[in-house]
């Protein structure tokens, strides 16, 4: 008997060819168009010649001759990972800009920008998914417990202009932290050198036997708000990219660890409702705002993220603002 499967709203925009090989990724072609011919294959009751292009809510009639040629997983990459339709839809709902040549999400905190060995869900692997016809490259990258702005180009002349304004830091990020801690100056610009995971004042004072070269890392950062000496929100904005580099000058610089940071020290564990509050595995540094050119109009943008939801009970509670 055939199957009416109706199309989501992840699907949307897919060509029909498509949407049939990603379910039944065995099917040959030239069976396809064979059954669409023979009017077995339907879009809304009628015949489909294989190109329509599918909205949300269309239904397509499947014959059952096609079940052996089903896909087990909904998608599976080179590397191993899996995700569904719904890990799709979810990432779809994060889009905060799409257009021709650029798609910028709102990452969630949890989940990776890049797959790799034992990563399940990745940013590219999903987006490529999400987004069939065009070439996602990743241009910038954040950590995994990191939420906020990411900006992913969908052609490779976006992918080299985005790269190149992202290496030679024409383009601005700033971050907005949590910090576990009283910071003090208010406003400051760190400037030191790291090496696996320590912090140096000056290269001289590095000891040769890390066998890695030290790294510069440049943070400007200023104080927003504080909350009883126990609590700073901090405005970040860093001039060099290395790994970790606001989670280490937050906790070995300014000696205020961001909250939920488990790697780095999370910091004084503070009474009452707040505490209840900040109790999450969640890291509370959010990649806030980005301001860049377009790759394709030339034009200056500002992209702002929201703030996640495991953040909004504390900002509100202290009554915090955003810049």
């Amino acid at each position: 008997m055939a199957e009416m499967i109706e199309v989501s709203r992840t699907e949307d925009g897919t060509r029909l060819l498509r949407w049939f090989l990603r379910r039944y990724p065995s099917m040959p072609q030239r069976e396809f168009y064979k059954l669409c011919r023979g009017g077995q294959i339907r879009v809304n009751s009628s015949r489909a010649r294989g190109q329509e292009i599918l909205r949300t809510g269309d239904v397509v009639r499947v014959p059952p001759t096609l079940a052996s040629y089903a896909c087990t997983q909904c998608k599976k990459t080179e590397s191993g990972s899996r995700f569904s339709l719904a890990d799709l839809e979810m990432l779809r709902q994060c889009i905060i800009h799409d257009d021709s040549d650029i798609v910028i999400f709102n990452k969630p905190a949890g989940l990776a920008v890049q797959g790799g060995t034992g990563i399940r869900k990745s940013v590219d692997k999903m987006a490529a998914a999400l987004f069939p016809y065009d070439k996602i490259s990743l241009v910038h990258r954040l950590d995994r417990e990191t939420s906020g702005v990411l900006v992913v180009a969908k052609n490779q002349r976006a992918a080299q202009v985005l790269a190149s304004e992202f290496q030679n830091k024409s383009a601005h990020k700033e971050y907005l932290a949590l910090l576990n801690g009283d910071v003090h100056p208010e406003y400051g610009v760190i400037d030191n050198y790291m090496v696996k995971g320590q912090i140096f004042d000056s290269p001289a004072r590095i000891n040769n036997g890390t066998g890695q070269r030290p790294q510069r890392a440049i943070t400007e950062y200023r104080v927003l708000s504080s909350a009883g000496g126990h609590l700073s929100w901090v405005l970040f904005s860093p001039k060099t990219g290395r790994t970790h580099q606001l989670r280490m000058h937050s906790a070995l610089t300014l000696h205020a660890p961001i909250v939920g940071d488990e790697l780095y020290g999370v910091g004084k564990k503070l009474d009452g409702a707040l505490q209840s509050m900040l109790a999450t595995k969640n890291l509370f540094l959010l990649a806030y705002r980005i301001t860049f050119q377009h790759p394709g109009t030339g034009k200056m943008m500002t992209i702002r993220a929201s703030i996640p939801d495991f953040m909004q009970p504390v900002i509100k509670f202290l009554e915090f603002k955003l810049p």
